[in-house]
This record gives structure tokens, C-alpha cells and sequence, in this order.
């Protein structure tokens, strides 16, 4: 019964120990991903901000400026990329939306992001743009990947069209969580201008006025390790417009201002966060160590019951002793008498 118990016990504990490491390396990445067809908006403010009057073209200050991202998953545009890549792919069609202090447009700059599911690398596919314009990212945008490292990535700045680095500089607490904060500084580069602006000013009538659009930011993430959603974004942000070869004039202030992310949105994504946070978790530690300390026990507890049936039962009797061999015999009536010994008497 003993040997029965082992073998069954050694069985559930192969099986756990072999599915710790499928659990972790095989359905993980194929579980983990970002769901195709997700809708999310954020809203950042600048207060005291400065900003072009475009009527006149000079900078004023405005109590708070609003910008407005929205990002929706256009899951039948990411089946078509499947169907012709092979990849399981998120097609991410998003707006940047700034509004003045009354709510009149100042920018709008749509893009599409194609990027793998699970490693959030980018997919040339599917018309990826800037504001109408094809670009071809390199690096990361808006998500880092499931379980982030800490290292420096590569970061897609969308006035630049380009990717820089983005450099890891810590793990710090944020609102209870440990997070991992990244910067990045684009220096001044010069950028196109947004095909929609107010007025109805176009980037054709600012170029024949002789004015070119400048732009330098200062970058801050916090990133949850785990899922790789940033919990909090910042942006030190400035904008210039100067004067095409005319260096001596001064530049004209298009707009300045430190940009956050407004606190009730702050509050909604750091729920989103640590309800995705849970899952990711449930694949990478809690069921792969649960399955392989389970397993151990087992296969322990197996080893145990199996050194035992090995044993000889307890309190077992050995062979029947030869009394005889003792000098002792027995009566026919059943008693006893003593042998005489060899070569004499009593």
C-alpha cells in the first residue's frame, strides 16, 4: 500500500515540478498580452503655462493648458497585420489633443503604433504614422514590456519622429508601489508643425512668415516593473518658433510649461495597473513557485514512504531457534530435560 502512495505521490510531484517552468516560459508569453481592442484616455494639465497667441504671434501666459491623449485599439486593422505577418499584433490608433484655458484646439496630432502583443517591440505594418506622416519607431512607446529590467530602453519621441534613449535611474515608491523611474531629454531639434492649428493657420502660412517650429522636453516615467504601464508620466516641455535665417531675432515662445498628469486619472490608472499587476504575477511567480515548491513536498514525501516500504514491518519475529543447539530439549509430555553433553555425565 505503502509503494502505491509513493509511486502516485512521485507522479503529482513530476508533474508539478515540469509545469512550473511551461507555466513560466511557455504559457506566459502567450498569455500575457495587450488585449487588442483596449480603449484608454489621460489627461494632462500645465498650469501657468506659456503659449502663442497665433493672432498675434507673441507668448502669453494662460492659467492651464489641457492636453488630451486617447488611445484606441483598432482590432481589425491588428487582425489584418496577423493575417499578413504571422505576429499577434496591437494596432494602437491615438490622438494628442491640446486646448487652451477655454477649451479652443492649440494642436492635434493623431498616430498609429503597431507593436507585438506580448514584447511590445514595433511592427512595420499596418500604415504606422505621425500626424499623417509614415514612420518607421524603433524602440518602445507609451508601454514598456511585461517584467521590465533595469536598464536603459529605447523611447520613440513623436515630435522628433525619432528614438532615443531612455535611461533607468531608480526604483522609487510611488502612491505604495514600487516603481522604476525613467528620464529622457530630447535637446533642442527643430520639428514640424502639427498640421492642425488654431485659426486656421496652416504650417505653410508659418513657414512664409519665416518661422520654424523648435522643441526641447525632459521626459519622466514611473513604470510598474511587472506589467510595464507607466503609473505616472511628466513632461518639462518647451516649444519655440525662430526665425529662419535670422538667428539674431529672438525666438518666439510657442509654449513652455511642466505637463502632469491630472490626479483623478492618476488614480484610475494606478487601479488599472495593480488589477493587471495580479495577473502577470500569477504567471511568473505565484503558480510556477507554488507548482515547484508543491512538487518538492512531494516528491519528498514520495522518497519517504518508499525508503519505508523498504524496511521490514516493526515487531517482525525472525527464524525459530533450534533449542536443541541450547542443550535443551523437550519431553514427550511436553516438558522439558537437558541433553547430556558429549563425553559425559550430569
Amino acid at each position: 500500500m505503502r509503494r502505491r502512495a509513493s509511486l502516485i505521490l512521485l507522479a503529482l510531484a513530476v508533474f508539478l515540478l515540469a509545469l512550473a517552468p511551461l507555466l513560466r516560459w511557455y504559457a506566459f508569453p502567450r498569455l500575457a498580452k495587450v488585449p487588442a481592442g483596449r480603449y484608454q484616455a489621460v489627461v494632462m494639465e500645465a498650469k501657468d503655462a506659456t503659449l502663442i497667441d497665433y493672432a498675434t504671434l507673441k507668448p502669453r501666459t494662460v492659467p492651464k493648458l489641457t492636453m488630451i491623449q486617447t488611445l484606441k485599439g483598432n482590432a481589425e486593422e491588428a487582425a489584418k497585420v496577423r493575417a499578413a505577418t504571422g505576429r499577434d499584433v496591437v494596432v494602437w490608433d491615438t490622438l494628442t489633443f491640446a486646448a487652451g484655458p477655454d477649451g479652443a484646439m492649440v494642436s492635434r496630432i493623431p498616430e498609429r503604433y503597431v507593436f507585438d502583443a506580448h514584447s511590445q517591440r514595433p511592427v512595420h505594418a499596418g500604415g504606422e504614422h505621425v500626424d499623417g506622416t509614415p514612420v518607421r519607431r524603433d524602440g518602445i512607446a507609451y508601454k514598456w514590456p511585461f517584467l521590465v529590467q533595469k536598464r536603459d530602453y529605447r523611447y520613440f519621441d513623436m515630435q522628433t519622429r525619432t528614438s532615443a534613449p531612455i535611461h533607468y535611474r531608480g526604483t522609487r515608491a510611488f502612491r505604495g508601489l514600487d516603481v522604476y523611474y525613467f528620464e529622457q531629454t530630447i535637446p533642442w531639434t527643430q520639428v514640424p508643425l502639427p498640421r492642425a492649428l488654431p485659426l486656421g493657420i496652416t504650417p505653410d502660412t508659418v513657414r512664409q512668415i519665416g518661422l520654424e517650429r523648435w522643441y526641447t522636453t525632459k521626459r519622466m516615467f514611473w513604470v510598474d516593473p511587472v506589467t510595464g504601464a507607466p503609473v505616472n508620466g511628466e513632461e518639462v516641455h518647451r516649444e519655440e518658433m525662430r526665425w529662419t535665417g535670422h538667428p539674431e531675432k529672438e525666438p518666439i515662445t510657442a509654449f513652455a510649461g511642466h505637463v502632469k498628469m491630472r490626479p483623478d486619472y492618476l488614480d484610475a490608472t494606478l487601479d488599472l495597473v495593480t488589477s493587471q499587476r495580479r495577473l502577470v504575477l500569477l504567471l511568473t511567480t505565484y503558480l510556477p513557485w507554488g507548482s515547484a515548491g508543491l512538487g518538492a513536498v512531494l516528491l519528498a514525501l514520495a522518497l519517504v514512504l518508499e525508503a519505508r516500504s523498504r524496511r521490514a514491518p516493526a515487531g517482525a519475529v525472525g527464524p525459530p531457534r533450534d533449542r536443541r543447539a541450547d542443550g535443551v530439549g523437550m519431553s514427550q509430555d511436553g516438558g522439558t530435560f537437558e541433553q547430556p553433553t558429549p563425553g559425559g555425565g550430569r
